[in-house]
């Protein structure tokens, strides 16, 4: 069955390599690494309107749970006996929220550090190397629950990034 629209993808696998572009191309010159900074940005801010207006799977009504369901997921994958969802789960919702906050975070505040009322104070760039180090933080764990799920329930989710569809 098809889950993953085309925009879903592509703005999925356009940040993930956008973000090994921004940390590759971190010193050297040519302005690279903000010029991917701002792809990134538009990827993400595409995404956040996509999940308004997307197809089925891709809107956040369709997998942004409240902390009473994210806590009754959560409760039932430590027993195993989670049930398996088409889109995300509770938790794969909440881990999308946080690699989109704390990606467009970071570019905004390295946009900010080129701006002349922000350039050169210590505090932005202290932020932007934190939320940098943060997506880092973010990225085994989202891969980790990935592995995890696509395990638990047998079906190969990274196959499903790709090409969009997952068994029914």
């Amino acid at each position: 069955m098809k889950v993953w629209d085309p925009l879903v993808r592509i703005v999925h696998w356009g940040v993930a390599a956008g973000i090994a572009a921004a940390w590759w191309t971190l010193d050297h010159a040519g302005g690279w690494h903000e010029k991917v900074g701002y792809g990134v940005a538009a990827l993400v801010v595409a995404r956040l309107l996509w999940g308004f207006v997307g197809s089925g799977h891709a809107r956040f009504k369709d997998f942004v749970r409240g902390a009473r369901a994210t806590t009754a997921y959560t409760r039932r994958l430590l027993r195993g006996t989670e049930e398996r969802h088409t889109g995300h789960n509770p938790l794969g919702g909440w881990m999308a929220l946080a690699l989109w906050a704390s990606v467009l975070a970071t570019c905004t505040t390295g946009w900010m550090f080129t701006t002349d009322a922000f350039f050169g104070i210590a505090w932005v760039e202290t932020t932007h190397k934190t939320l940098a180090w943060t997506v880092v933080a973010l990225l085994p764990l989202h891969v980790a629950g990935v592995v995890f799920t696509s395990l638990r329930h047998r079906e190969n989710l990274l196959l499903a990034m790709i090409t969009g569809r997952k068994s029914g």
